[in-house]
């Protein structure tokens, strides 16, 4: 979770969209077990990460770079399955975009959900999407990549995915 803040926030047309399609993903996360990891962009001038966000994870490190590749916790991430990765949050054509190039050439396979993504204008969420595809990004939605997790239908973990997915109002972009 890139940068989820609560005076940035507000900038982002879609914002309600992005927060809850960033909770989906952390609450399927944390029924299907991928890791978290949540950063902040120099807090004491942008805010912390939003509340009903930041009750869901753990620690968030604070950073100034707009890549959050320096603050990340490379012994878990490297132990990723498939080496893949999630990126969502703000801004798409900023901190998103430059933790995906970052992530990439470090040999990640990154997906990025375009409905967990904002950024102030439409153009420069569409041209960051635009270039993190360009760049070997996968672009996808939220409800897919949880699907993706997920895997089957016949799993415990199944029905916890479903009432995540039916909490979800579906919202366009």
């Amino acid at each position: 979770m890139v940068d989820m803040q609560e005076k940035l926030l507000p900038l982002i047309g879609s914002s309600p969209h992005v927060i809850q399609n960033c909770i989906s993903l952390v609450k399927a996360a944390r029924v299907l077990g991928p890791p978290v990891f949540a950063t902040e962009q120099y807090p004491r001038g942008l805010g912390g990460t939003v509340a009903e966000l930041n009750e869901l994870l753990d620690d968030v490190p604070d950073k100034f770079r707009f890549s959050c590749a320096e603050v990340l916790d490379w012994g878990t991430v490297s132990t990723c399955e498939h080496r893949q990765v999630v990126v969502a949050g703000i801004e798409a054509h900023v901190c998103v975009l430059q933790t995906t190039f970052d992530l990439l050439a470090a040999g990640f396979q990154v997906f990025v959900p375009a409905d967990a993504v904002g950024s102030r204008s439409k153009l420069d969420w569409q041209i960051g999407l635009d270039r993190m595809a360009g760049a070997g990004a996968v672009i996808t939605t939220t409800e897919s990549v949880m699907f993706e997790w997920c895997e089957r239908s016949d799993t415990p973990e199944f029905k916890q995915i479903s009432q995540i997915v039916k909490e979800r109002q579906i919202l366009e972009v």
